[in-house]
């Protein structure tokens, strides 16, 4: 027999509707809101020069660890989503940036040098002080996630102290120091169709002590940084290694409007998901894509220009706010569409960038496009998940291409790609599904029934009621 609780979560502009079915593993949800709304019109240079500083810190030296440089993403630079979290004893909230380009959940430290003390958010920000809370304990040299993080070039051992710290320094001049800590994370526990709260984990995250460059800016300032990267000093993999949840996360963005959204530490269910398999042994979410095709036709793009290998490859990244495709592929691409629409749109060149006058609507015009992925998984992009619209000009619409063009690197799929989908992260099964979603609707969520496995959601957020899944 199944049942479920549905449990209802209202953040600013967003009511996310969350029914968990009974019979699964445990979940945490987290309500997501945007930092810039996509009515609040960003030139697209902007937008370029947002990411491509992101992907000159998060994609250095990818042969190596690119995304493994953990705790290191700039509040400006880890996407448009944040969330909050509690932490420490007592409990205290802080709001985070969710980033699943890097692992470690850091936030800024109540003795932090040059770290921003206002939000142009409007969001008040605060400050994790170890001394206030009394589950708090110092990370020491000794300490095996030390030694984890010393090999992946994140940490470093102060023997006078005997503490674990990091320090990261950019080829900007923006950096974050600090140090790990051991404390208490709160999440609300479902059982039956009651909520009880006050249940917690223990988990490992940073504590910064000193902001530079553009992480000390106050423009879009959080507390800190939610990575949700594959490794093992991710606040995911740390609770499913003690079966607090699965090892499996999920996200929808909404993309209209204020946008927001929901964020699940666990299996989204949705029948129509399609899956693909993860590129092994990589830091961040490599997939295998195969080809592109638009309305239906595959474009001239040899494979292998998005093959894993020698600093080249395709990302899923919900920190980029566009989406960036290879000169081999964004030349072929642009010409398919530009051909498609020119006998019912006028193209034309504005600042830069490839754009279009729509007398009509974008339905009307414009082709689907098919992004194919190894398994036979395509992803279906509309219109508005590869265009931008900005406003109008001598009557139509003017909507200009959201994809920009690298000329050598990675194909990186951002929040252009991404919103408007549930997407589903299984690292158990090393797998990435997705599938369309009005992310205004409900989400349907897997959970356990016995009182050891527990469905965990983020404190506050929430209030449940009793109702059916059929």
């Amino acid at each position: 027999m199944r049942c479920c609780v549905s449990t209802l979560a209202a953040l600013a502009a967003l009511a996310v509707t969350v029914t968990v079915v009974c019979g699964g593993s445990p979940v945490s949800f987290l309500p997501l809101e945007r930092t810039i709304p996509l009515n609040h019109q960003v030139e697209l240079a902007t937008l370029r020069a947002r990411d491509r500083a992101r992907h000159g810190r998060i994609l250095q030296d990818t042969g190596i660890l690119d995304f493994s440089v953990q705790g290191t993403s700039d509040p400006y630079l880890v996407g448009l989503y944040f969330t909050k979290v509690k932490m420490g004893s007592p409990a205290k909230e802080f709001y985070v940036q969710i980033d699943t380009g890097s692992d470690i959940l850091w936030l800024n430290c109540n003795t932090c040098n040059n770290c921003p003390q206002s939000s142009g958010l409007g969001i008040e920000l605060n400050f994790f002080d170890t001394a206030s809370s009394s589950t708090a304990a110092l990370v020491s040299c000794s300490d095996p996630a030390c030694s984890y993080a010393a090999q992946t070039a994140t940490s470093q051992c102060s023997t006078q102290v005997n503490q674990c710290s990091y320090t990261f320094q950019y080829g900007d001049g923006s950096g974050t120091s600090g140090y790990y800590v051991y404390d208490a994370m709160y999440f609300d526990v479902i059982m039956g169709q009651s909520v009880f709260s006050n249940s917690s984990s223990t988990v490992l995250f940073g504590c910064s002590t000193y902001q530079s460059g553009d992480l000390a800016r106050t423009e879009k300032a959080v507390d800190g940084i939610f990575g949700f990267g594959p490794g093992a000093l991710s606040v995911i993999s740390q609770l499913s290694s003690k079966g607090m949840t699965p090892k499996v996360f999920s996200h929808c963005l909404k993309g209209e409007g204020n946008g927001g959204g929901v964020l699940v530490l666990g299996e989204i269910l949705e029948p129509n998901i399609v899956y693909t398999p993860l590129v092994p042994l990589q830091p961040h979410y490599n997939l295998n894509l195969q080809s592109i095709a638009v309305n239906g036709q595959l474009l001239p793009i040899d494979q292998n220009v998005f093959a894993t290998a020698n600093n080249r490859g395709t990302i899923v990244d919900s920190g980029t706010t566009l989406a960036y495709l290879v000169q081999e592929a964004y030349d072929p691409f642009l010409n398919a569409i530009t051909t498609t629409v020119s006998q019912f749109s006028k193209p034309i060149i504005s600042k830069g960038n490839q754009c279009y006058l729509v007398p009509t609507s974008l339905g009307d015009i414009f082709p689907q496009v098919s992004f194919n992925f190894m398994g036979g998984a395509s992803m279906v992009l509309k219109p508005e998940q590869y265009l931008i619209h900005y406003g109008f000009l001598d009557g139509a619409a003017m909507w200009c291409i959201g994809f920009q063009k690298v000329q050598k690197g990675f194909t990186i799929l951002g929040d252009l790609v991404l919103k408007d989908k549930i997407f589903v992260y299984d690292l158990a099964n090393q797998r990435i599904g997705w599938t369309d979603y009005d992310c205004s609707l409900s989400v349907n969520v897997s959970v356990a029934t016995s009182k050891s496995k527990d469905a965990y959601i983020n404190a506050g957020q929430m209030s449940v009621s009793s109702s059916h899944f059929l």
